[in-house]
């Protein structure tokens, strides 16, 4: 998968990103592309394109592409990572229509998924306060030496980088940027003391950082 910086395609325009999407969906001879598809061979990140047109279907429709049948096999946890995804674009619970607006995958997907909209943040919210015992009994010991053996994955799960942008509401903690004020903005979760060091990834240990500050922090280690 391919990372990059959102303040480098500022100065993209439009035209540029569709066209690059009608290159691929050519690339590959489809009259679709999924996300996937374009993340792989797309000069761009799909997240690019969806933060400038709002949601993937706008993207294909604005290529004049079909909608892709692969999205018909969306996982809950796709459509709970979209939930949270818009959630904290807009810096609190989305409203039916603002996913609607933003969202990659439409309000209807949900529905029929969980039962209603509200259903769908019910189960959502149930999702992210399924916390992993092993996490709770790491945080719960914090303050004991492991002589630099880790007793937590790297990897910041969904449920966890979900609960740390909430606590944080939604902004940097070094700079207070936040994407529901500026939507170049974006954030990322930081282990205050570095894992390199011996940080575990436990609540007291992480934070929210837009990614200046968090490339900023790096560059200070």
């Amino acid at each position: 998968m391919k990372f990059e910086l959102n303040e480098y395609h500022r100065n993209t325009s439009d035209e540029e990103l569709i066209e690059d999407l009608k290159r691929v969906a050519k690339l590959l001879q489809k009259d679709s592309v999924t996300i996937d598809d374009y993340n792989q061979y797309g000069q761009f990140h799909a997240t690019t394109l969806t933060r400038r047109f709002k949601s993937w279907f706008c993207c294909l429709e604005k290529a004049e592409l079909k909608m892709s049948r692969s999205l018909l096999n969306i996982s809950d946890e796709d459509l709970f990572e979209e939930i949270e995804r818009v959630w904290v674009c807009i810096g609190k619970q989305p409203s039916y229509a603002q996913m609607r607006d933003s969202s990659k995958y439409s309000v209807g997907t949900y529905e029929k998924r969980f039962g209603g909209w509200r259903a769908s943040l019910e189960s959502f919210i149930n999702y992210i306060n399924c916390i992993d015992e092993n996490l709770q009994e790491a945080t719960d010991k914090t303050d004991v030496k492991f002589d630099n053996q880790h007793k937590t994955s790297r990897t910041i799960n969904l449920r966890l980088r979900f609960l740390i942008f909430s606590r944080d509401n939604f902004k940097c903690c070094a700079c207070g940027a936040s994407p529901a004020k500026d939507p170049s903005v974006e954030l990322h979760i930081d282990h205050i003391i570095p894992w390199a060091k011996g940080g575990e990834t436990v609540i007291d240990n992480l934070q929210t950082l837009c990614s200046k500050c968090n490339l900023g922090k790096g560059d200070m280690e």
